[in-house]
């Protein structure tokens, strides 16, 4: 499981939406996180 980096949420890879920032995959739980994160990845990232 993984854990969206936007709300918290534990997501599994295999059914959640992703995207790449700095060579890192993170994943998301729903649309929207996805979207928050792709709008400022800096701010989400670790």
């Amino acid at each position: 499981m993984a854990t969206d980096p936007v709300c918290g949420m534990e997501c599994d890879e295999k059914k959640a939406d992703s995207a790449e920032y700095k060579g890192k995959k993170y994943y998301f739980c729903s649309a929207s996180c996805k979207w928050a994160f792709e709008s400022n990845p800096k701010q989400f990232a670790e």
